[in-house]
């Protein structure tokens, strides 16, 4: 699994441990004779969580560079200090609607206040299944603000999570919502 290191730059660290990986519970509650599901999750959390590509024609300071495995990207503080609030907000993801975003993946928006600015904090996601029997993958693959630049409205009905994991544990294919 992932653990990321420390991001050191000028005697300055910024620590990564609040995006190592985890595991939770979501607790369906039983509904009209069915009984109540637990779904047991591990969330992972990717690279682009607290980086960022260049911008177009940008000329990177090489110490703002962070690379894992598979890439190399720029490091972003503003990313950074607002990947604090991802755990969190995953662990309440039940709470929220999630969009599919025809893509294979799943999108939340998330309201957050920065600077005492409203803003929309996007965050995308996977649900896959885990080698372990009756675990499920949450992958969190990006997570940013919206901006003019980057912007994905949600144009269809919100998916409950519970739908996401009962499909993905039972491998089915999760459609899209019209």
């Amino acid at each position: 699994m992932i653990v990321w290191a420390a991001f050191e730059r000028h005697r300055e660290t910024y620590e990564l441990n609040h995006l190592h990986p985890r595991r939770t519970e979501f607790i369906q509650p039983a509904k009209s004779g069915m009984p109540e599901r637990r779904y047991t999750v591990r969330l992972v959390f990717s690279l682009h969580c607290f980086t960022r590509s260049p911008a177009p024609g940008e000329t990177v300071d090489p110490t703002w560079l962070y690379s894992d495995s598979r890439e190399t990207r720029v490091f972003c503080p503003r990313r950074w200090a607002l990947s604090k609030l991802l755990p969190p907000i995953m662990e309440n993801l039940v709470a929220r609607p999630c969009y599919h975003t025809g893509k294979g993946n799943f999108l939340v928006v998330e309201i957050v206040t920065e600077d005492g600015v409203a803003q929309q904090y996007e965050i995308y996601f996977t649900a896959s299944r885990a080698k372990e029997r009756g675990l499920v993958n949450l992958y969190v693959q990006s997570a940013y603000v919206r901006d003019k630049a980057l912007q994905n409205s949600p144009k269809r009905k919100p998916i409950r999570l519970q739908v996401i994991l009962f499909n993905v544990l039972a491998n089915k294919t999760i459609k899209a919502p019209s």
